[in-house]
């Protein structure tokens, strides 16, 4: 393998964003993957604000003509709706395809070598100052460094598909039944991507769908445009996320239910703590940047799933919704707002923990940030220009 500051094992979206992010800080990088792009992936398709936030600080732009806003979310059950807004911005509903083109483009002109059809069968070979695994749920990485957790993760099952026909709102829906729910959101102006979340693996959108005869009336004789895919969704925590020089970003490094819609917008934030311990040589930073980044969709994930498995609970929960708005939208403020700018901040603490950031460059200049004593790195980076390597 080629030489390169940081090697990253997996070209998806936490892969490509934290190539972006150590590439940003003036790091040499280079990205392999066993499959070449556009990289396809059965998941919502629907990045909340905070994602949205941190894509344009990676400096990541998504076409408008191929994406579509969403102002809230909404859920359906048992006769009872309840919605709300997003308070800090529209979210941003864009097909998975599209999301992974607009990284990869961005990868290429931030000059980070790129190394498609290379699946990594070893570390042994890996010439580099950090080795990331970015290689999804089943990480062989995290395999091979010894990182996994104890317990084994809590899982469930998804199917994605798409239909032709006009959206019918502007919220992203999500319909409670009995063990599964059902994801509808705009993704064109002629076409909804379909999502069915379920415990029993066997569970696909058609099944689903039997349990919400309004839902499949509206579906029905519309044409399916995209294969049916299906992937697993876990709630994994690991005790740790580095080991040595090897460090884990993405789903890779734990993971909340889909339930959430947190996967894209976790992978963003999470690379750009990453890339600021990287440049701090202080992973045990990064570390504690993740619990961090992680915490808040944890909790966020048991309360939702709590109410998957006690359906008269949620029923409860989704009326109490509905009567109180205002109760709902702090909730989803809490759930997709922006972190505190400490909770991504990975830069040196000094024995006492009392932070050591210098507060003259109110952003890290590349010139600096492979020193072996650098300043700390303030997050958000969004205007860092890239250092350019011969």
């Amino acid at each position: 393998m080629s030489e390169s500051d940081v090697f990253i094992c997996g070209g998806g979206p936490a892969g490509l964003a934290t190539a972006l992010a150590a590439r940003r800080l003036g790091f040499a990088v280079t990205v392999a993957d066993g499959q070449r792009p556009p990289i396809d992936k059965a998941c919502g398709e629907g990045l909340m604000p905070d994602a949205v936030t941190a894509a344009a600080q990676l400096g990541i732009t998504i076409p408008a003509e191929a994406s579509v806003p969403f102002r809230g979310i909404r859920f359906l059950g048992r006769g009872v709706t309840a919605s709300a807004d997003f308070r800090t911005g529209p979210g941003l509903a864009v097909r998975r395809t599209v999301l992974h083109q607009a990284l990869v483009d961005r990868a290429e002109r931030e000059g980070v070598n790129l190394l498609w059809g290379t699946p990594i069968s070893s570390l042994d070979r890996i010439k580099a100052r950090w080795i990331i695994g970015a290689d999804g749920e089943r990480s062989r990485v995290r395999t091979w460094s010894a990182l996994e957790p104890p317990e084994p993760p809590s899982l469930r099952y998804g199917f994605r598909r798409h239909h032709r026909v006009k959206p019918w709102s502007d919220y992203v829906e999500v319909y409670w039944g009995r063990g599964l729910q059902i994801y509808v959101g705009p993704e064109a102006p002629d076409q909804v991507c379909v999502t069915s979340l379920a415990s029993d693996p066997h569970v696909r959108v058609d099944n689903a769908l039997e349990q919400f005869p309004e839902l499949r009336e509206r579906l029905e004789g519309s044409e399916i445009v995209s294969t049916e895919r299906g992937a697993v969704t876990a709630s994994r925590s690991l005790p740790s996320v580095f080991r040595n020089n090897i460090a884990l970003v993405g789903d890779a490094s734990g993971s909340v239910d889909a339930v959430t819609g947190a996967g894209v917008g976790l992978a963003f934030q999470q690379a750009i703590a990453l890339a600021g311990a990287l440049a701090g040589d202080n992973l045990p930073a990064y570390q504690r940047a993740h619990r961090q980044i992680m915490r808040r969709r944890r909790i966020m994930a048991d309360l939702l799933l709590a109410v998957d498995r006690w359906p008269q609970a949620g029923d409860h929960a989704r009326r109490a919704l509905s009567r109180a708005p205002w109760l709902f939208g702090s909730l989803l403020a809490l759930h997709t707002g922006p972190l505190h700018a400490d909770a991504l901040h990975t830069g040196n603490r000094d024995r006492h923990g009392a932070d050591r950031r210098d507060s003259a460059p109110p952003l890290l200049r590349p010139s600096v940030a492979r020193k072996k004593n650098p300043i700390a790195v303030p997050i958000p980076i969004p205007n860092i220009n890239p250092k350019t390597r011969s």
